[in-house]
């Protein structure tokens, strides 16, 4: 356990405590031949509140009555509220009439020491910066600007290069595998700087808790579906497919399967990342879908093979589950969708300590990861390539260069110019449209593909893609030279309408 909750934990408690305070309705009330004055019942609460937060973009439509019960009862604990006779804390709130009352003053957590203003945060936000030169890392995440300070020291001085010939004349040098480990991390942690747009991860992830070969190998050890395949494999596994049907047979097979993550020693996500995770929340908004995903994608790949293996699987399964209008209903009082969320949700994610809005959290994320499960775990190729040429620019230039005249050749990285938030949609666009435009090429060459699979899937992405498919293609001849046979798409029949002739008056 951490000696100290989430990072964001008390600014979104301060947040929805103000917000109830302030639009919760008050009236008269009367018990025991008593009347109440600006007081509300519990069932008024819940009502309210409840609706508040499924409207909420950090919440969503999800949360349940009872978990806004559970809410209500934190609030009574930590004295937001009280009962109309002045007690808290020990008290229990019900579903009920019981009367409620708002105290004196509320109390209001204090924010971490290290959360910088909003303002900083927005400029920061505008200002997407690209650093490509990597510094040397410390226990701690780097603020930004010790990271330039690092850029300028490793142009000059290369520790992690190992010298293979010391002749004067194009010596051969090695990158050591400790600074490829190195270079991994860096590239990971800028991304997601940038991505949250926050001007340091100190209080979110160190740079220990990266683990190069676990982002290595869940890169590269997948099915043809995208799932990890681990050498080890563990987990509930029954390859009989002559199961035996019955009435209820879902529901036990549901129970099994539920039984099983539900007793996982930690959540997969994992209590390290928790503070990860909780804080890529505030991008779960429509306006924000395509970063949140991005974000997700990184901080997925940061997980143990094991742990990313059952994550995918258990999102396949529930998205698939609730997306099954054949499936026969598995709760007799709740939908199927909300039955995979509210059952799962605390083996995806929660904290080893309590935290105040853990439970409503976990309930947003996983929802999203069902919604996305797609993208978020298709494996960002960007990054090994940002990997790849920085290692192929080092060699290049020690091979190439003596020692003295390597900081002169070397390009110098710095702070990028500044660029609006519409010149970086565009360039987001336009890396999201070569990524499409490589996947293309690779159905192109593909030699394993047979003809009529490649004609399959270039007919699928032609009709996901046509602008990009076109620009590949730009006439059937082009496209008939793949296949070297006749265009398997059809020029547009010429019009063999007769010309109107308008009739000479005189």
């Amino acid at each position: 356990p951490r000696s100290r909750k989430a990072g964001p934990s008390p600014g979104r408690w301060n947040e929805i405590t103000k917000y109830f305070r302030a639009g919760m309705p008050l009236r008269k009330h009367r018990q025991h031949f008593k009347k109440h004055g600006s007081c509300f019942t519990a069932s008024e609460a819940v009502d309210w509140l409840h609706e508040v937060l499924r409207s909420n973009s950090n919440f969503g439509p999800d949360v349940t009555r009872q978990q806004t019960v559970q809410l209500l009862r934190k609030f009574l604990k930590n004295h937001v509220i009280e009962d109309v006779k002045g007690r808290w804390g020990s008290e229990n709130l019900e579903d009920s009439g019981a009367l409620y009352r708002f105290p004196s003053t509320s109390p209001v957590k204090p924010l971490p020491s290290s959360c910088p203003p909003k303002e900083n945060l927005e400029n920061f936000s505008r200002d997407k910066e690209r650093l490509f030169k990597l510094p040397h890392l410390s226990r701690r995440t780097p603020k930004k600007h010790e990271l330039l300070r690092s850029l300028e020291n490793l142009e000059k001085t290369k520790p992690d290069i190992i010298e293979e010939n010391k002749e004067d004349t194009l010596p051969k040098k090695e990158i050591s595998q400790e600074y490829v480990q190195e270079t991994w991390r860096n590239i990971i942690l800028i991304h997601l700087q940038t991505i949250l747009g926050l001007p340091s991860l100190e209080e979110v992830l160190q740079p220990t808790q990266i683990v190069p070969e676990y982002v290595i190998y869940n890169m590269t050890n997948t099915s043809r579906h995208g799932v990890v395949i681990l050498q080890n494999k563990s987990g509930p596994r029954n390859n009989d497919m002559s199961q035996p049907t019955y009435s209820g047979f879902e529901r036990d097979v549901f129970r099994t399967v539920a039984d099983y993550f539900l007793n996982l020693p930690e959540p997969l996500l994992t209590f390290e990342y928790y503070e990860l995770f909780v804080n890529i929340l505030d991008l779960l908004q429509p306006h924000l879908e395509r970063i949140a995903v991005e974000a997700l994608q990184i901080c997925c790949l940061l997980l143990p093979p094991p742990n990313r293996r059952k994550i995918q699987l258990l999102m396949r399964m529930i998205s698939r589950i609730s997306e099954n209008v054949d499936m026969p209903r598995l709760h007799d009082a709740m939908g199927t969708r909300s039955l995979m969320i509210q059952t799962f949700s605390r083996c995806v994610l929660f904290c080893a300590e309590e935290v105040d809005l853990d439970e409503l959290l976990s309930t947003r994320l996983v929802s999203f990861l069902m919604d996305h499960q797609q993208e978020i775990f298709k494996v960002p190729t960007y990054l090994q390539v940002a990997v790849q040429d920085h290692i192929e620019h080092m060699k290049m230039a020690q091979c190439k260069y003596p020692k003295e005249e390597i900081g002169a050749i070397l390009p110098t990285y710095s702070y990028c110019r500044q660029i609006t938030p519409e010149e970086f949609e565009e360039q987001k666009v336009s890396t999201s449209q070569a990524a499409v435009a490589e996947l293309l090429e690779n159905i192109i060459k593909d030699k394993n593909l047979s003809v009529k699979d490649k004609k399959k899937k270039l007919k699928q992405f032609q009709k996901e893609y046509p602008l990009i498919y076109r620009n590949r293609f730009p006439t059937t001849e082009t496209e008939a030279m793949l296949f070297e046979n006749k265009p398997t798409i059809k020029q547009p029949m010429l019009s063999l309408r007769k010309p109107r002739f308008r009739s000479l008056r005189y």
